[in-house]
């Protein structure tokens, strides 16, 4: 058994894994354009493998999170509180990014995507028949086109109906679970090849890619961060102190614990069962209530990422020539809000649901490499700003009801 162990801790992370095939792919375009040319073809096929992961993988993740949620008078009592959380949130970080893309001019004037971009119909926009065309007439003929936004409400719709059927679609709602758990270990296949795949991107992106390129990347890691921090300090403290009615510094000091994991590890999943401590034990929340939230939190609760969707739309609408009008910019807060709270909780789920919301919007894949190279500088501002909602959306939703101990949350710690 010990040595199962040393095994497991020996194994190198795909982070790193990931990491490693940027530098091997930047190195290789650097110092070779031909070699990188020779091996485009495997960067081709995990564009091509994200892309066969696109519909199965919203339909079954969306549709079996919405029947996670419990049942209906579970919704209405905790779920549905903290579900107005979740969506608030989400719908406020997304709509943040998507400003935030506007104001900083991220992508702005970069000239260099327009080629690819050419794909994308430029047309006469209307955003009666633009919200009119999210509605399938038929599912099927949806999924073969890979008509994500159409997908997307059709999942919903099935969602919720399994959630309130409950016991009758018992066997469907397993079979939709099960389908989902398929779906992820699939995910996992196609991202085990990701280095590989990802560095011939790098290496063929580097061997193209201009100074000017180069220089959006960087601004977009910076506001992305700007953001998110902003959300932290301004949005959650206002939450606590207004909505929650707790001080807010003795919030974040109780919390501490939780934050420095997340920030530290990127891992949601990692964080959880130091959340759930720190809810019962320093918060003096029920375990009715963290238990159900918590977990549906780490799940649905991704804020960070909900920042990113809505600056990644404006930064490739930029790239790629789009004018950004006031319904599109509806379109990327709406997407933002879904795709952040469907993400699937899979290593590298972020790259492939950049794949699906560039698909949704009607864009070229061709900005995938640059997101994959980018996500390890900013995932762990995501992850804290994920985490850190969970806990103050739990609180929140436990003060409403008044579950929550105030004798173990004021309570102070003892100092060594």
């Amino acid at each position: 058994m010990s040595t199962e162990i040393a095994k497991e801790k020996k194994k190198m992370g795909l982070g790193i894994k990931i990491l490693i095939g940027i530098v091997i792919g930047l190195a290789i375009g650097f110092i070779s354009p031909e070699l990188a040319a020779t091996l485009s073809p495997l960067g081709t096929i995990f564009l091509r493998l994200l892309k066969m992961l696109i519909v199965p993988l919203v339909f079954f993740s969306i549709t079996s999170g919405i029947t996670k949620m419990g049942d209906v008078k579970q919704l209405v009592s905790v779920g549905l509180r903290f579900i107005v959380w979740i969506v608030v949130t989400a719908g406020i970080a997304a709509l943040c990014g998507t400003l935030g893309g506007l104001i900083s001019g991220v992508g702005k004037g970069n000239t260099e995507f327009l080629d690819a971009g050419a794909v994308v119909e430029q047309q006469e926009y209307s955003f009666i028949d633009q919200v009119i065309s999210w509605f399938p007439e038929n599912i099927v003929d949806a999924m073969v086109n890979q008509n994500m936004l159409q997908i997307i409400i059709f999942c919903m719709f099935l969602g919720v109906a399994l959630l309130v059927l409950g016991e009758k679609a018992k066997t469907l709602i397993d079979v939709i679970n099960q389908g989902c758990d398929v779906m992820l270990k699939i995910t996992d296949f196609v991202m085990a090849y990701s280095p590989i795949g990802i560095a011939s991107l790098m290496a063929t992106m580097v061997s193209t890619i201009s100074g000017a390129t180069v220089k959006d990347v960087v601004k977009f890691i910076a506001w992305d961060y700007i953001i998110c921090i902003l959300l932290l300090v301004a949005i959650y403290p206002v939450t606590l102190k207004f909505l929650a009615k707790l001080p807010v510094m003795k919030f974040f000091r109780k919390i501490s614990e939780p934050m420095i994991v997340a920030l530290s590890t990127t891992s949601s999943a990692a964080t959880l069962p130091v959340s759930l401590k720190v809810a019962k034990e320093k918060l003096g929340i029920p375990e009715n209530v963290y238990g159900f939230t918590l977990p549906l939190g780490n799940t649905m609760g991704m804020n960070g990422f909900a920042v990113f969707l809505g600056l990644c739309c404006v930064f490739c609408a930029r790239l790629y020539g789009i004018e950004i009008t006031f319904g599109r910019m509806f379109v990327y807060i709406f997407l933002g809000i879904v795709l952040s709270i469907g993400a699937a909780g899979v290593k590298g789920a972020g790259i492939v649901m950049t794949t699906v919301l560039l698909e949704a919007i009607g864009m070229p894949l061709s900005v995938v490499p640059i997101f994959a190279a980018i996500w390890p500088a900013i995932d762990p501002a995501h992850t804290l700003l994920n985490n850190t909602g969970d806990l103050v959306g739990t609180a929140l939703v436990a003060r409403r009801l008044g579950k929550m101990d105030m004798d173990v949350f004021n309570k102070e710690e003892k100092t060594a």
